[in-house]
This record gives C-alpha cells, sequence and structure tokens, in this order.
C-alpha cells in the first residue's frame, strides 16, 4: 500500500494511491500505515497531476548509516565496517519529490546518493533484533546529498550533509515491501549512475533499527537512511537526479543555484 502526504488548494492532507490515482483518506499516514487497505474510511479521488506531493513523513531525525553496501566498499577499496557507522541530517534538510535541491555557494562539488530510507512507525526504544520490523511502517526513497568537498575538508560529515534541501525523501511510504531484495538505483538526466540491491547490504534494515534503538529513542516518524551503493558522483545546476527502488516508486529532484 502507497501512502502519501499532499497539498491541494492549500490544504495538507493524506491518501493512498489505487489505480494510478489517488484516494483522500480521513487517516494520518502512520495511522494509515498500521491499517489494512479495507479499513481506511476514504474521502475523494483526486489526479496526481491536480496536487502537490509532500515530503511523506516530517522527522524529528533522519539516522543515516555510512558504507553500507558491500559492493560499494569494494569500489573503495575499503574493508567491511564492524558495527553500522552512524551520521544525522537535520530534518531542516527534508525536501519532497519534485522539489529543489538547491546547490549552495559554500560547494564545489555537491553530490548524490541514492538510498533506501525506513519510516519507523511508533516509538523503538531497546529493540530486539527479531522484533524490530514490527516498528517499520514503511519504506521510501532518499537521496542522501552531499557537498563532498566540505565532507573532505572537515574531516567529519556534518556541514556536507546539511545544508538545507539536502535530503529529499518520497514520493511516498511504500507499506508492504521486503527491504532485503528491492533493486535501488540513481538516474541523472536519465543516465544510470548507480545501480545495485538493497541483499548487498553489509548491515540489514532490522539490525540498523535494533543497533540504532540502543543508541537513542526513533521517535514515530523518524527516518532511517540505509546507505548508497557504488557508484556515486557530481550534480550540477540544471541536473534531475532520480532515485529508483523497486516496489516504491520514483523520487526526482532538480538541481539549482542558490541564486
Amino acid at each position: 500500500m502507497k501512502l502519501l502526504r499532499f497539498k491541494k488548494e492549500g490544504v495538507e492532507k493524506t491518501g493512498v494511491i489505487i489505480n494510478g490515482g489517488m484516494v483522500e483518506i480521513r487517516h494520518s499516514i502512520l495511522e494509515a500505515a498500521q491499517s489494512p487497505l479495507d479499513d481506511l474510511k476514504r474521502k475523494d479521488f483526486h489526479s496526481l497531476e491536480e496536487i502537490k506531493i509532500l515530503p511523506p513523513v516530517q522527522p524529528s531525525k533522519v539516522v543515516c548509516v555510512g558504507l553500507n553496501y558491500r559492493d560499494h566498499a569494494e569500489e573503495l577499496n575499503m574493508d567491511l565496517p564492524d558495527e553500522p557507522v552512524l551520521f544525522i541530517k537535520p530534518s531542516t534538510t527534508i525536501i519532497g519529490h519534485r522539489d529543489s535541491i538547491i546547490y549552495p555557494y559554500h560547494s564545489q562539488q555537491v553530490d548524490y546518493e541514492a538510498e533506501l530510507a525506513v519510516v519507523i512507525g511508533r516509538e523503538a526504544r531497546f529493540v530486539d533484533l527479531e522484533d524490530a520490523l514490527d516498528f517499520v511502517a514503511g519504506y521510501t526513497a532518499l537521496n542522501d546529498v552531499t557537498a563532498r568537498d566540505l565532507q573532505q575538508k572537515d574531516g567529519q560529515w556534518t556541514r556536507a550533509k546539511s545544508f538545507d534541501t539536502f535530503c529529499p525523501l518520497g514520493p511516498w511510504i511504500e507499506t508492504d515491501t521486503d527491504p532485503s531484495n528491492q533493486k535501488i538505483s540513481m538516474k541523472v538526466n536519465g543516465a544510470v549512475k548507480q545501480n545495485s540491491n538493497t541483499k548487498n547490504m553489509i548491515f540489514p534494515v532490522e539490525e540498523l533499527i535494533s543497533f540504532i534503538s540502543h543508541i537513542m529513542t526513533l521517535k514515530a516518524g523518524d527516518v532511517i537512511a540505509t546507505g548508497t551503493p557504488p557508484g556515486v558522483g557530481p550534480m550540477h545546476v540544471g541536473d534531475v537526479a532520480e532515485v529508483n527502488i523497486e516496489g516504491i516508486g520514483i523520487l526526482q529532484n532538480k538541481i539549482i543555484s542558490h541564486k
């Protein structure tokens, strides 16, 4: 089931994708994620062309995982980590499908990173591995935009990962998918730049949820970005970046100048 937040005539609403269109529902997106489709109270039908798709959630934080694909580690000639490497993107980085990524004047190299994102459905703290997937509302696509030159200059990742608009998310949440075996790719201006499968993750989704929940409380609506496959590279002003995750959909964003 694909659930989304959208805006029409200035009002924010929730919907479910049905037959290529979208039906408005009387639930929050996290409430709907816990309910069967037949139990959702439905309202009006809308075409996707007549609405503005919003980021599917408004997380308190985005917890990101560095170097979590075996093929990416091979590409970089790096040893596999013993534990997940974590960093956080602030909530102010979040934008939605077809919103613009602003290229900051501070940087000369802004890179794309296609990622599967996990949306937490209820508060998670000290979660056992075998219970971890019970805390998932669904999955979506994410672009972990990074000012690579600043990352290398600073020696840590906060500034490089934290510019406004540096976390495109969406277009919706898919509640029914297998996160352990989905194709994931990035296209820039229609050319494939990244192409892998989530089965190449070093730490699977359930292990990430359990590990992170023993460090910090994951709130309902928080997002875990599960790492990027090989092929990371630069974007330029005017480019269109598309994250495509099998079973979920395509997240598209254009890069614009800071003005």
